[in-house]
């Protein structure tokens, strides 16, 4: 009797996984737009320099 148990509950997890994982996918994914800002640092034509400060 406990394997038959437990096999209606895999069973019932299983069912539950795949109403789970069925909903997840029905949702729409907005991978095709770019990113919000563009650019942001604009050309960086020279390089920075960071010169310590005396004391």
């Amino acid at each position: 009797m406990p394997e038959s148990d437990n096999e209606e509950l895999k069973k019932k997890f299983r069912e539950v996984l795949e109403q789970k994982n069925s909903k997840a996918h029905n949702s729409v994914d907005h991978k095709d737009g770019g990113p919000k800002v563009n650019s942001t640092h604009g050309p960086a034509d020279h390089q920075k320099m960071f010169r310590r400060k005396s004391v």
